[in-house]
């Protein structure tokens, strides 16, 4: 242990501790805006600066280590001086244009700013404007970028795509995209991991409320919804609502008085997944097709845009199933439209989702008979939900737990659980167990592919499986570099699976890019642990016993894998990387 004081206060603390860190944890904050733990401990900002009794020049409590018998002030004269000085020349380079940022009120530098009482700025300020295609779905102002290096630091040492860079030498140093490259031009996955680590608000997702709003309006177009599973566990967390009350009925709720037509829960939509990726895997495993490489799941689109770009040889055994949210579009343009006795033009399909990339995979395109346009028409992200719902003034403790709309009501316990990192391995191996020996295994005989924690075991996750004479070998990933990781691995032959899942966010969909952003939290693990409750108390927690499902395919697909099956609900991402998509 180590001994030392902050502000007058003796503590004790273990070696190699931080003096940012003993001091949290005796309680006494210090302030803070580039640091994150592990990733990004360069002293950027100097915002964090304390003062060492005995020695002239300030430090930075980031990086430096308490020693014993150090005599520290966090918060003396000359450190408000310096730390009120570097934050009024930061604000000299930043659009304080608060009230049209979308991080106003959650915002690290406002905080600081306004807990030092900074009420004018003494410098001139000169703003950076560099230009961007605003219709990306990943938006960056340069205007408010505080080169504080997190984005840079996040998609490299986390993710390792080094899309950002350094650019520039001296005052003129700024952040841009590596390679003097346009945001569309480079190999980026929209992960969004930028975004939810930028500590201002620089980075963003592009707002597509506006459609929603138009179609809202439009008398001629009838308003479909969706909400992810991951959405449930984490739009409560900025209206003050606990998780066990934050429940998906209530956003269904919210969506209708929004004057949403009809409302579902994408649950439904993951079953159908399941039918169909399980039974896909269930195919190519017997066929004897996977002794080389796995089946890799398809369900997460940042990862598509990833092997896309990274291994474009291994596209080949990615499953060709759609999302769930893509499937939900096909069947809402198809099945209920024919329900309805409307042509699909007329209904407007929406997605809630925690995730940016699901913006860019909206683009694909659906072909039904003479039919051609998109499954999904407009993708919000949780963030942009909780703006739609302030902006219509609903108090969230107004907020009914509404039942979702028919015919697509049912949900079960597998479909909420794909929105936490090893929840779409367990439920198709629920299914494909089912598949292969005609009867439910356990509910919980899969639950050793369930992660507990990112760093564990390099967010992989491995699991050998028996049915009978029958081995399964899996593996679970999630976070991009991990991804990278795992796959040298396999193409060198030191490891082998039969199926694969990968989740471009650590911890999965909600830790996605669209989700609230807690800075320096991070809460994937914890908002999935709620996913995992749900599914433990669901009346059903298999996909092929989701009665919904059954009459689809009855009534429509016929069988899961069938050729109408095919046509609406799966892709080819070889024709799609043929053709730069």
């Amino acid at each position: 242990m180590v001994n030392l004081t902050i502000d007058g206060k003796q503590i004790s603390v273990q070696e190699n501790t931080t003096i940012m860190e003993a001091a949290a944890q005796n309680g006494i904050p210090i302030p803070k805006l580039c640091y994150l733990k592990g990733i990004n401990e360069i002293a950027a900002c100097r915002v964090c600066v304390v003062e060492l009794e005995g020695k002239e020049k300030l430090i930075t409590s980031c990086n430096n280590v308490a020693e014993e018998g150090m005599v520290i002030y966090t918060n003396s004269p000359k450190v408000r001086r310096h730390r009120r000085n570097t934050v009024e020349l930061i604000l000299s380079q930043h659009d304080c244009l608060c009230v049209t940022c979308p991080r106003s009120g959650n915002c690290s530098l406002q905080k600081v700013a306004n807990d030092l009482d900074i009420l004018e700025i003494p410098f001139k300020q000169e703003l950076e404007h560099q230009p961007w295609n605003r219709e990306f779905p990943l938006i960056r102002n340069s205007a408010k970028c505080i080169k504080c290096m997190r984005c840079i630091q996040v998609c490299d040492k986390v993710q390792g795509l080094h899309i950002w860079d350094l650019e520039g030498t001296g005052s003129r140093t700024t952040v841009n995209v590596s390679g003097h490259k346009k945001i569309e031009d480079s190999a980026c996955s929209l992960c969004g991991q930028c975004i939810t680590h930028c500590p201002v608000g620089a980075l963003t997702e592009r707002s597509d409320t506006g459609k929603v709003w138009k179609a809202i309006a439009d008398p001629d177009k009838i308003v479909v919804a969706q909400v992810a599973p991951a959405v449930r566990a984490a739009w409560g967390e900025y209206l003050g609502l606990a998780p066990e009350d934050a429940t998906i009925g209530k956003i269904l709720d919210s969506l209708k008085r929004m004057g949403v037509d009809y409302a579902f829960d994408t649950c439904f939509s993951a079953d159908l997944t399941i039918m169909e990726e399980g039974t896909e895997f269930v195919k190519r495993f017997t066929s004897g097709e996977l002794k080389e490489r796995p089946m890799f799941t398809s369900c997460c689109p940042g990862w598509v845009r990833f092997i896309k770009s990274q291994f474009p040889h291994l596209v080949k055994y990615l499953s060709s199933a759609k999302s769930p949210q893509q499937m939900f579009g096909a069947v809402m343009k198809t099945y209920f439209a024919q329900k309805l006795g409307v042509s699909p033009e007329r209904i407007f399909t929406v997605s809630v989702m925690p995730c940016v990339a699901k913006k860019a995979e909206r683009e694909m395109e659906l072909f039904y008979e003479e039919y051609a346009g998109h499954d999904i028409d407009a993708v919000v992200t949780t963030r942009e939900l909780v703006r739609m719902i302030r902006s219509t003034h609903i108090s969230p403790d107004t907020l009914k737990d509404i039942e979702s709309d028919r015919p697509m009501q049912e949900g079960t316990g597998a479909g909420v659980i794909f929105g936490a990192t090893g929840g779409v391995m367990e439920a198709a191996l629920r299914s494909a167990y089912f598949l292969i020996k005609g009867e439910n295994p356990p509910a919980d005989a899969f639950k050793a592919v369930r992660a507990q924690g990112f760093n564990e075991n390099n967010g992989v996750q491995e699991a050998t499986f028996a049915v009978d004479d029958i081995q399964v070998r899996t593996a679970v990933v999630s976070g991009l570099g991990n991804t990278r990781a795992l796959i040298n691995k396999i193409e060198k032959g030191e490891v082998q699976y039969d199926f694969v899942e990968v989740m471009a966010c650590p911890g999965g969909c909600v830790g996605g890019g669209g989700q609230p952003i807690h800075d320096g939290e991070e809460l994937a693990f914890e908002r999935g642990k709620n996913l995992y409750y749900l599914d433990e108390h669901a009346n059903l927690r298999y996909s092929h016993e989701n009665p919904d499902i059954d009459l689809l395919y009855k009534e429509f697909f016929g069988e899961p894998n069938g050729h109408k099956a095919h046509m609406l609900l799966h892709s080819d991402h070889l024709d799609d990387l043929a053709n730069g998509r």
